[in-house]
């Protein structure tokens, strides 16, 4: 990540960005504002941001929104029905019980939404789970078994 430590001009006090070629320095107007999006859990530890570039932001930790506000994200992007829905929702809370049990990451809401939308096309649940999340999230044989009968225990 050497080309992260470039913005730490622009990051800190100084609120500068170095142009190198031109030799220019370029002054952040006073409405100017950095963020960034970084997941750690999907990086490698070779990729995890510098203590220095860490300590020139504020950190928010995001979580996947509450079933309800999940399953309502679900039906509205998809125009799948509530029930349905739900069981996406609660598949979703089972494969995240698998973190760390040989799966990194459980399925995300934008997962969910892929899956719900197959299956508002008509494709059967289980079709979907195993194509738009369970294919998403693993390639191990027996993780890929769990995830759908988990699936199966729903639909």
């Amino acid at each position: 990540m050497a080309t992260t430590v470039v913005i730490h001009p622009l990051a800190d006090d100084r609120r500068v960005l170095p142009m190198e070629k031109t030799g220019e320095l370029l002054q952040a107007p006073p409405e100017f504002c950095l963020g960034i999006s970084y997941n750690p859990g999907y990086q490698s530890v070779l990729k995890d941001l510098k203590q220095s570039t860490r300590q020139r932001f504020v950190a928010i930790e995001f979580d996947y929104p509450p079933a309800e506000l999940e399953r309502t994200i679900v039906t509205n992007e998809s125009g799948l029905d509530d029930h349905i829905a739900d069981k996406l929702v609660k598949y979703a809370h089972m494969t995240r019980n698998l973190k760390g049990s040989g799966l990194d990451e459980g399925a995300s809401t934008r997962l969910l939404v892929h899956a719900a939308k197959l299956i508002a096309s008509g494709i059967d649940p289980g079709t979907a789970c195993r194509g738009a999340v369970s294919e998403a999230l693993s390639d191990d044989p027996e993780m890929l078994s769990a995830m759908n009968e988990l699936s199966a225990s729903l639909f």
